[in-house]
């Protein structure tokens, strides 16, 4: 049997950080020193399942806008 990876995983604590930082996904897009896109960040806010190579970008956009030091696993509860 060929078990299905689950994709959808609830909304991740990034979404809350964003929030309570007051930014938004072209604060993490203009931050970023590597490539992301809005849409990356809105599938990390839903909880869609993301490489981990997405999620250290993510990490550092968020690191970068913020000026504060997190860490990926106050990001992603998976």
């Amino acid at each position: 049997m060929n078990e299905e990876i689950e994709r959808n995983l609830g909304p991740q604590p990034i979404a809350d950080l964003l929030l309570e930082l007051q930014l938004k996904a072209p604060d993490l897009v203009a931050a970023s020193a590597k490539q992301i896109t809005h849409k990356m960040v809105a599938r990390a806010c839903k909880g869609r399942r993301l490489t981990p190579n997405v999620q250290l970008k993510l990490l550092e956009a968020l690191n970068a806008a913020s000026g504060q030091s997190f860490e990926l696993e106050q990001l992603f509860s998976y």
